[in-house]
């Protein structure tokens, strides 16, 4: 079986061909108007950009699929979920503030801020999916509540997944803190030989996880959360990612990512937007520069199809010198394991597919001009 996804690259010569319009012009080719009803609550699910990022999607953009589900009656929020990390969006009311100086108020996005898991993270419903790693899983109340839902996805790399899409956005994004734990329990920190024992680690970790000892730094395991704030911490870079479970942990937030389309066949569609397409997760206070050129946006009702097209399509670029891209800068070649060449992005896609989350083949759908 083969999905359709449907492109547009970005080349522009009149008003006609503008990104704005594009959007648009997606929306109603992949024919989303038939995923809402009238007075529908829709969530448009996003991600805001940790304060210090700019590669998040541009709100004006967002407005016009905003602007496209209020012309079918329905009733759109933008939405996000809290984060496991101790950042400016780590509880609602400063998620929202970073949203706002993000542009995503009401007068640019044209629709409410609610964050999915309340306050703290302690708004979530368990969620049936009985596989492998998960026989329930921890959505966000709000997802779960919406009667549809529109998902759009900044599509670049990832330390932990390879590469962040789609499926890392209804993972991750639509997950409560306490799911964004399990997912995470597989990978906490090790701390390698030579700590110094100057104790920024400990004075780093919000959860007190951490203390000295005689030899050094040690790790309080089951107090772990895994937010990674002492690897950032760590001045001589001697606490590391436990790259032995990755694979788990893809599978794992795969498995997140059924669990939040589950109660809702028939009334979602994913965007991914191929620009800014820098190494990283926009949940770091900065943006790196992009490791391949602008390429346009993809659409589709397949998650795992939709992340397919969007990683072929990366790896039909040629990639920058003057990146993070350190191997792989060939057409052709795998761009996202030219950066995090410890992870295979990979695994996303076939587990998304064995799970039944979606289809590796596709029809691509060229609609640019």
């Amino acid at each position: 079986m083969r999905s359709d996804v449907y492109f547009t690259d970005f080349r522009s010569r009149t008003d006609e061909d503008n990104k704005i319009n594009k959007v648009k012009k997606l929306f109603e080719a992949a024919k989303f108007n038939n995923l809402i009803k009238e007075d529908e609550l829709v969530a448009v699910k996003l991600h805001f950009g940790e304060e210090g990022n700019d590669s998040y999607i541009s709100p004006v953009l967002v407005r016009q699929i905003v602007d496209k589900i209020a012309s079918l009656g329905a009733k759109p929020f933008i939405t996000d979920t809290n984060t496991l990390y101790y950042g400016s969006r780590h509880n609602s009311p400063t998620h929202i503030k970073t949203a706002v100086l993000h542009g995503f108020d009401y007068a640019v996005s044209g629709a409410p801020i609610i964050i999915a898991d309340g306050l703290r993270g302690e708004n979530w419903n368990n969620v049936e999916i009985k596989q492998k790693h998960f026989e329930n899983v921890m959505i966000a109340g709000d997802i779960v509540s919406a009667d549809s839902m529109i998902v759009m996805s900044h599509f670049k790399g990832h330390e932990m997944a390879g590469f962040g899409g789609t499926i890392k956005n209804l993972a991750m994004g639509c997950a409560a803190i306490p799911g964004k734990i399990e997912q995470h329990a597989c990978v906490k920190p090790i701390i390698l030989e030579g700590c110094t024992s100057c104790g920024t680690c400990i004075e780093s970790c919000p959860e007190k996880a951490m203390q000295m000892t005689e030899n050094g730094a040690e790790m309080i395991y089951d107090r772990c959360i895994a937010c990674n704030n002492c690897i950032f911490a760590c001045s001589n870079s001697l606490i590391k990612l436990d790259w032995g479970n990755m694979n788990e942990f893809i599978e794992k937030m795969t498995e997140y990512a059924l669990g939040a389309v589950k109660n809702k066949k028939g009334k979602i569609g994913y965007m991914n937007f191929l620009m800014n397409i820098t190494p990283d997760c926009d949940c770091l206070p900065w943006s790196d520069s992009p490791i391949v050129p602008d390429i346009g946006i993809l659409v589709s009702d397949d998650p795992v199809a939709l992340d397919a097209a969007s990683y072929d399509l990366v790896n039909h670029q040629r990639g920058f010198k003057d990146s993070l891209l350190h191997q792989n800068h060939l057409e052709g070649e795998d761009k996202f394991k030219g950066i995090w060449d410890m992870v295979d992005g990979h695994v996303q896609l076939r587990y998304g597919r064995e799970i039944g989350l979606g289809n590796l083949k596709y029809d691509l759908i060229d609609i640019s001009h």
